[in-house]
């Protein structure tokens, strides 16, 4: 494309004697040409950003542990995207306390599943009988 327009630059001038008139319309033509090239390849990136989030938001839908509220991040205010980004901050570099609540947290899961196979063996135990 940028070749086509080289050569009519190049065989333009001369026709018309390296005018203003000739210099405008030069000017003007690549204009519109440099204004659409950018529309285009903001329209190509709009395409591959939109088929990345439908790509990433099947994974998180696909994995049981995700958390689902990530498949929205788009649409959260700067607020929350900072909750979010200060949670994965205390996330990425635990300290003390982060560890203690971590371990109280899969304590708490730990004690649940236990009562849930105690509530499903005698479950089974009634339904045996």
């Amino acid at each position: 494309m940028a070749c086509v327009v080289i050569v009519i630059w190049a065989a333009c001038g001369p026709a018309f004697h390296y005018s203003d008139t000739w210099q405008l319309i030069i000017n003007t033509g690549t204009g519109i040409i440099t204004f659409l090239m950018v529309i285009l390849i903001q329209n190509t990136q709009n395409r591959d950003m939109a088929a990345l989030h439908l790509k990433l938001g099947e994974l998180i839908r696909a994995d049981q542990s995700a958390r689902n509220k990530l498949l929205t991040l788009e649409d959260m205010t700067q607020t929350e995207l900072e909750q979010v980004k200060t949670s994965f901050a205390r996330i990425a570099a635990p300290d003390k306390e982060s560890l203690r609540e971590a371990v109280d947290v899969l304590e708490s899961a730990g004690e649940d599943i236990e009562s849930a196979k105690e509530k499903m063996n005698a479950s089974l135990k009634v339904v045996e009988k």
